[in-house]
This record gives structure tokens, C-alpha cells and sequence, in this order.
């Protein structure tokens, strides 16, 4: 990315945004929180703070503290009549899916966990997951989040890969497989699609044991107990091991929750299970693989999650990353392929 050339003044201005950046966010909060610019977007001809006051039960001191800061931070503006508009910015903030799941995620799961983002760098352990519960991982502690937390990690973490499932299913099954292993199961959600869209698969979960609770209840709540079993699997144990007999293991964002040399021993780990015709399939979102910066950049703040919060060592990925550790753990790659559902790239591996 080119250097951008900016005046003293305006440099010195956006570092001071920088300081200032926590009161924007939360500031931000409050405005979705209290309906403060969904009142404002209602109002096509804007609406003084008396008007927004009173439309919100919010008092005319906090309304106006917010509207002055969320108008030097471009999110509202006042028009000729002094009344407050919506920005773009501001209606984005306000309206956008992308945004409103991006949002949630930090202020329930990250906010007050990234204080601890120094000592997570200096310790290479997630310093900030106390503030969510005494885990090592937040993996052992998805089920114990609260309703608020539980709904905030599951939007976000649904929102990157639902959307996919569709053209990545078209994919799967143009191999006919009669046995899928799901690693990293989640909620199931994966497992499910599977058995919507063939009739005759079956598919294997393998995930911890209190993940697999939840995706259990999901699957067999959808029908489908006969269709789809579960495997208990901690992959950060020293020997870890898991079935023969699939004919597709599948992946999807699973490995970026992981080291280097993590990764390695999940990716050998697999293919000491895999024969001959047996594919190993790994969606991720990578950062050297997007079409625009503002991809890029969410990426890269969630690799900061994963410093602080979820594990301590991992983060997103380049893909010429992950082409050396699947070298690395015995795999050859027999296809890339690119862009599905826009920011999503499938690698389908086999075994050397």
C-alpha cells in the first residue's frame, strides 16, 4: 500500500483520533444503544437535541455530549436549520449488518480484554480472556458465555462464513462423499447444510466436548441423528487422533485459532487418517486474498483478538502462510481456489 502524504496539522489530527479512540467506540455504543440515530435517520429533516431528548428519554446533557463528539468524528452533522443529520458514516454505523456484528463483537467479547493486549504480546498467552472467565482458551469457555456474549461471539463468528456455505457445498458434494468429518464444528451449522443438500451423507463432528453438547442439540433437533455423530477431540493435547474412513475433511475457519506448529500437528494429525482418495478442504479468509483495504484491515484487527483473547498466539493468515504448513505437515495441494462468497479462499488437499 502506497504511503499516504498528509500535512503536519492533518497527521496530528488523526493521531489525536487515535487517542481519543476509545470514547469514539463507545460513544458509538451509546448512540446505537439508546436509539439516538435511529431517531435521528426517522427525522428526514433532522431533529434538534431538545427533540431527540425528548423522543428518547434521554436527557439534553447526555444527547448533546454525544452529538458533539459524533460530529467532530463525522457520524452526524447539523444543517442549515441546526438540526442533526445522519452522515453516511453515520448511517453505516447505524444500519450496516457488517458493522452492527463487527460492533457487538467488540464491545461484548474484546473491549475490555484488549487493556491487557501489552502484556498478551510480551506473555504470548490471551491476557484479556479473564475479563470473560478462567479459561485458557475462550474454546473451553463458548458455553458458559453469558446470553448477551454467547449471542455477540456466535453472530460474528456465523457472519464470516454462513453466507459461503452455499458455493462452498456446490464444491463438496461434486465429489459425491458418503462421509464428511467436520472439524471445528461449532454449532453444527456446517453438518446440517451438509444434510440438506445430499440425502445420503453422513457426517462426523469433531470438536471439544462442550461445543459438541450444543452442536449436538442443534442436529438432532433438525433430525438428523442418525446422519451426523460426534467425535470429542482437544487438539491441543500431545497425541491427539482422530478416525479413519472419511471421504472429505472439512475445515472452515478453523485453523486461523491456532499456531504455526499448531497447525502443522492438526493438518499431520489429519492426514495420518486420510488414504489415497480422501480430500482435506480448508476455507479460510486470508489476508493477501482480498479485493479491498477494508477487508483487509477487519482481518487484521481480528487477528488481535485472537492475541488477546482467544488464545494468545494465533491470527489471520496470509495463504502463503498456510501453503508452507500444509507442506509441512504431508499434504500436496491439488486445488486453490479463490473469491468464494467474495472473501473466501478453499485449499483441497491430499495426502504426499
Amino acid at each position: 500500500m502506497p504511503k499516504k502524504t498528509l500535512r503536519a496539522v492533518e497527521a496530528l489530527q488523526e493521531a489525536q483520533k487515535i487517542a481519543f479512540a476509545p470514547y469514539v467506540f463507545q460513544a458509538s455504543i451509546s448512540l446505537r444503544k439508546l436509539g439516538i440515530l435511529s431517531y435521528i435517520f426517522e427525522h428526514k429533516n433532522g431533529a434538534s437535541i431538545q427533540e431527540i431528548a425528548k423522543g428518547t428519554s434521554v436527557s439534553e446533557y447526555g444527547v448533546g455530549v454525544l452529538l458533539e463528539i459524533a460530529e467532530s468524528s463525522d457520524i452526524v452533522f447539523q444543517n442549515k436549520e441546526n438540526k442533526y443529520e445522519l452522515t453516511k458514516i453515520g448511517y453505516f454505523l447505524a444500519f450496516d449488518k457488517t458493522v452492527g456484528v463487527n460492533i457487538n463483537f467488540n464491545n461484548d467479547i474484546c473491549y475490555k480484554g484488549l487493556y491487557h493486549l501489552n502484556d498478551s504480546i510480551l506473555n504470548g498467552k490471551a491476557e484479556g480472556l479473564k475479563e470473560l472467565g478462567n479459561w485458557s482458551t475462550i474454546y473451553e469457555g463458548l458455553s458458559k458465555l453469558t446470553p448477551q456474549q454467547h449471542k455477540a461471539w456466535f453472530n460474528f463468528d456465523h457472519h464470516y462464513s454462513d453466507y459461503v456455505f452455499k458455493d462452498a457445498l456446490k464444491l463438496v458434494f461434486k465429489r459425491n462423499p458418503k462421509f464428511i468429518f467436520d472439524v471445528g464444528a461449532n454449532t453444527g451449522k456446517f453438518a446440517i447444510n451438509c444434510c440438506e443438500y445430499n440425502d445420503e451423507v453422513c457426517v462426523k463432528m469433531l470438536d471439544l466436548p462442550g461445543q459438541l453438547q450444543i452442536a449436538l442439540a442443534n442436529t438432532n433437533k433438525n433430525g438428523y441423528k442418525d446422519r451426523i455423530e460426534s467425535f470429542e477431540i482437544d487438539w491441543l493435547s500431545e497425541n491427539p487422533k482422530i478416525p479413519t474412513g472419511a471421504d472429505i475433511i472439512w475445515m472452515s475457519q478453523f485453523l486461523d485459532c491456532f499456531s504455526k506448529d499448531e497447525i502443522v500437528k492438526i493438518l499431520s494429525t489429519c492426514a495420518n487418517s486420510m488414504n489415497e482418495n480422501t480430500e482435506l478442504f480448508i476455507m479460510e479468509t486470508f489476508t493477501d486474498r482480498q479485493k479491498f483495504d477494508n477487508a483487509k484491515f477487519i482481518l487484521e484487527a481480528t487477528s488481535l483478538y485472537f492475541t488477546t483473547m482467544a488464545n494468545g498466539n494465533s491470527k489471520m493468515y496470509k495463504a502463503s502462510e498456510f501453503l508452507e504448513l500444509i507442506d509441512k505437515a504431508g499434504l500436496v495441494l491439488k486445488e486453490d481456489i479463490n473469491q468464494i462468497g467474495e472473501n473466501h479462499t478453499i485449499l483441497i488437499c491430499k495426502k504426499k
